[in-house]
């Protein structure tokens, strides 16, 4: 008979989802495809997913474009409908025409805000550039051309990167009951 050895301490593997609004250049898409590979994630619309499914994950990423300095509205309703969850670890991210730290604080702000208020732990965010043709934007070409670059997809894995090693070293350490 095969002698029992112990079970060593197994960390799950973190499941991972995007819940995403990209439209018009899809520059948001671009961003959530890196994500989606290095965190193994799908990738959803507010649209194919409903609240409840979100429960089976672990880690969930909550971006769209910034439309009048905020997410996208199909994503806020989403949040609106989302049950009470005890500190379910979330992520938010963007692509907005204007970048800068208080700036994007602002833009990131409602979506925050309603997901902290539902219960959910924002553990990072992320934002980049993206091409911008709204409104008199596209009688000149545009803004931000190009954007998301190869740069900022960097970027965009190095965050994932980061995030991923972040969050398995915390569930590494807590311990097992």
């Amino acid at each position: 008979m095969a002698e029992k050895k112990p079970i060593p301490n197994v960390v799950l593997p973190m499941k991972s989802l995007l819940v995403l609004y990209s439209y018009h250049h899809n520059n948001t898409e671009k961003i959530a495809n890196v994500f989606a590979k290095v965190l193994d994630a799908q990738i959803k619309t507010p649209r194919q997913i409903s609240p409840e499914k979100l429960q089976g994950y672990s880690l969930i990423g909550f971006g769209s474009g910034i439309y009048g300095e905020k997410h996208h509205i199909s994503l806020l309703d989403l949040a609106d409908k989302l049950p009470q969850v005890t500190n379910k670890k979330a992520f938010i991210f963007s692509t907005s025409a204007i970048m800068g730290k208080a700036k994007v604080a602002q833009d990131h702000s409602l979506l925050r805000e309603k997901l902290q208020s539902k219960g959910y732990m924002i553990v990072d965010e992320f934002s980049c550039k993206g091409f911008n043709t709204n409104s008199f934007l596209k009688l000149f070409g545009g803004m931000n051309k190009g954007r998301p670059n190869v740069e900022d997809l960097k970027d965009a894995e190095e965050f994932a990167q980061n995030l991923k090693q972040n969050l398995q070293k915390k569930m590494k350490a807590k311990p097992k009951a």
